[in-house]
């Protein structure tokens, strides 16, 4: 990689508010300094992503390519591969990126593909995780950060933070709970990565 700089790339698909925690995480902890590593890209398959106007407002390549201009999810996926290794990858993050991936895709980065879903897994795979959660009568909810393999929110677990359910909760309330530990798990689990690269 040239000079030895661990480049993350972030993929997105709306307001990117993980994304930006990174961001500012990496920034406030001097991560280029610290640990050879940097935000290098924000890539969205949303055109009109909010979290573009961010990543450019903080100097990093935003770039978006529109998933309905392809054929095919394979197709995507090239390009989408593609994309992302013209930042010469050491990780790609998925912040918010809602897009099943392909097998090829994902073996392309394997060892340096995370996700983080809304849920403890491997309880509640899939959408809708906050409602189902509160159907099911769980007294604690969460998040977790993984490794993306080929099966959906499966992949090795790499940190996890837990919150209550509380008396009354909706699918929202417990949303917004969830995501206060998704901005606190989320760039440990990055950092403690690009640590061991």
């Amino acid at each position: 990689m040239k000079n030895n700089v661990k480049n993350i790339v972030i993929l997105i698909s709306g307001g990117g508010s993980n994304m930006a925690t990174i961001v500012r995480t990496a920034q406030q902890e001097r991560w280029e300094q610290g640990y050879g590593a940097r935000v290098a890209a924000v890539i969205s398959n949303k055109p009109d992503a909010a979290g573009l106007v961010f990543a450019r407002e903080q100097g990093i390549a935003a770039e978006a390519l529109d998933h309905k201009a392809f054929a095919s999810r394979e197709a995507f996926d090239t390009e989408l591969a593609a994309t992302i290794d013209r930042h010469q990858p050491a990780l790609v993050v998925l912040a918010g990126f809602m897009r099943i991936l392909t097998p090829g895709f994902v073996a392309h980065y394997a060892g340096r593909l995370i996700n983080i879903h809304p849920s403890l897994l491997p309880a509640f795979t899939g959408l809708h995780t906050h409602q189902r959660a509160i159907d099911a009568g769980c007294k604690f909810a969460g998040v977790t950060v993984h490794q993306v393999t080929a099966e959906l929110d499966v992949g090795p677990i790499l940190d996890q933070a837990v919150v209550p359910v509380l008396p009354g909760d909706t699918a929202e309330t417990l949303a917004a709970r969830v995501l206060t530990q998704e901005h606190v798990i989320y760039p440990r689990a990055v950092r403690t990565l690009i640590q061991a690269l």
